[in-house]
């Protein structure tokens, strides 16, 4: 389709809605690649801080915290051209993606404790796949998308490939549930082919140096802040309204709240645009702490979903909000930070595991009624982290089950509740109790009802194009616009709709990067087929 593109670029203002990295990506290509000014990019941002589901953030007193943590791979071809742009935290003369790159050398994946039963490793080296299981993985790549509708993966499996270690390890790893999007699932199998032969020990997973606020959302910030980007903090985006005709749609008004509750307009003038993030893994979490559980909140407390759903009134091809977000019950999950003043916990489990920190990534107990799972991160994971402080990262998939050992759903425990847990099905509870005792350790929980929004059933058109036809002036980001072929949960994909929008709708010298497609290449296919069938 022709659209027309901006040649006048010093001459357009853009704002931004939402402060993730789609949106920070989006005025880094903005200013470098089309000559739209920094001073006339402003990122709309209703919270107090900017990175959406790339935080991390905390001290050694009141607890560091981590709700999440997106896997990276070598592959992800719009993530590193971002970043091999932007300076590292630590060294202004050294990229992010140099900096990631050199990391991974020096720490590259190898889990030695993947999965875990009644406290010892299990034998990962056979997926445990039947001939039929393998057959209807196989099958899964080869169908078309248009052809599974808004199957779930239940529908296309039989009941014992949920007891595989193929199925543990990746419910674990990406967070799929078994009522998860089968569409989704057959995107992952054929964009990560490349990596179902390392995958049962984590082969190819990458990580930043530290979490993923201070890796990249700050180096990104302070990129933009030096160009002049204003971050309108505290400012919520509560409905856009547009210019509908047969062959255009345009936004013409964005309506915004501050922080003391004011209303106010912004007239998008001809040159203008807005581009926005509709949808939100992480909206409306709430943190508990050592002594108190989390609150689930609902859709009604979250700007983004609810400004989504008000647009998406406006004309069908802004999307289907409710498809992701009206299951609360079935997208929930909670995750937990534990900050130790105190080196047992690690040193333990870099002995049982023969992982030093950074090398092992998630280790999962298959008999935890919550399915829990944990990761220990190369330490130190946070810039102001002393020495002597260790901290690891962990969730549960199944949060409304009673606790093996705690009698209480996962949902109503505390910090403290959350690590008893944990150390049981570790069997450490002796080891662990001085340390619990002398005060040398805190948890903080997280509940996070919107984190497997994306993976919910869905069909095409749920998704808004990145820009809709007949869109002049306006682009959907980030993880719930449609991207082709790519999967979402990944930056990757975040980014890549970055550049969709801006070199859609700006001249430029360039393009968007293309998806790496290990799926054509018959070594890969042939290293997968030996893998599943092991």
């Amino acid at each position: 389709m022709h659209r027309e593109k901006n040649s006048n670029p010093e001459e357009s203002k853009v704002y931004l809605v939402g402060s993730g990295i789609a949106s920070l990506a989006a005025a880094v290509y903005l200013i470098k690649d089309t000559g739209v000014l920094g001073k006339n990019i402003h990122i709309l941002e209703q919270a107090d801080i900017a990175g959406g589901a790339c935080d991390g953030a905390g001290d050694v007193e009141k607890g560091f915290v981590v709700r999440g943590g997106r896997m990276h791979e070598k592959h992800y071809e719009c993530y590193w051209d971002l970043l091999s742009n932007i300076p590292s935290y630590d060294n202004p003369d050294v990229s992010v993606r140099d900096e990631s790159f050199e990391f991974n050398e020096r720490f590259v994946s190898h889990a030695q404790a993947r999965l875990l039963k009644d406290g010892k490793k299990l034998d990962v080296s056979s997926f445990g796949l039947s001939l039929s299981d393998q057959k209807d993985l196989l099958k899964l790549t080869f169908v078309s998308e248009k052809s599974l509708g808004n199957q779930r993966i239940e529908d296309w499996f039989s009941a014992a490939f949920f007891e595989t270690n193929f199925w543990h390890i990746w419910t674990s790893m990406f967070a799929f549930q078994k009522w998860s999007s089968l569409a989704e699932m057959r995107r992952y199998m054929k964009r990560f082919i490349h990596l179902v032969d390392g995958l049962h020990q984590l082969g190819g997973v990458m990580r930043t140096k530290y979490n993923q606020y201070h890796s990249v959302i700050l180096p990104l910030r302070r990129y933009l802040e030096a160009r002049g980007v204003h971050f309108d903090m505290h400012t919520q985006v509560t409905y856009i309204d547009f210019e509908l005709a047969a062959d255009k749609k345009r936004a013409t008004v964005l309506q915004v709240i501050d922080k003391s509750g004011k209303e106010s307009e912004i007239i998008l003038g001809k040159n203008d645009y807005v581009f926005m993030t509709n949808g939100s893994l992480t909206e409306s979490t709430d943190n508990g702490t050592w002594d108190k559980a989390p609150i689930l909140k609902d859709k009604a407390s979250s700007g983004a979903w609810m400004l989504w759903e008000r647009i998406a009134k406006k004309d069908k091809a802004f999307g289907n909000p409710g498809a992701f977000s009206d299951n609360i019950d079935l997208q929930k999950w909670y995750s937990f930070t534990a900050t130790l003043k105190d080196d047992t916990f690690h040193d333990y489990m870099e002995s049982f595991s023969g992982n030093v920190d950074g090398t092992g990534g998630l280790v999962t107990m298959t008999d935890s009624n919550w399915f829990m799972s944990i990761v220990i991160a190369r330490q130190p994971h946070f810039p102001n982290q002393p020495k002597d402080v260790k901290i690891f990262w962990g969730y549960g998939l199944y949060p409304d089950r009673e606790g093996n050992y705690v009698k209480k759903k996962m949902s109503e425990c505390t910090g403290a509740e959350l690590l008893e847990e944990l150390y049981y099905h570790l069997k450490i509870q002796d080891l662990m109790k001085p340390i619990t005792q002398a005060g040398k350790v805190n948890c903080i929980p997280v509940a996070m009802p919107f984190v497997d929004s994306l993976f919910m059933p869905r069909t095409l058109g749920d998704r808004p194009e990145v820009i809709p036809e007949g869109a002049t002036n306006f682009a959907f980001l980030g993880q719930f616009a449609e991207v082709e072929d790519d999967c979402v949960f990944t930056v990757e994909y975040s980014v890549r709709t970055a550049q969709m929008a801006v070199f859609g709708h700006f001249e430029s010298d360039r393009g968007v990067n293309p998806i790496y497609d290990s799926i054509h290449n018959p070594l890969v296919l042939m290293k997968a087929a030996k893998a599943i069938s092991r």
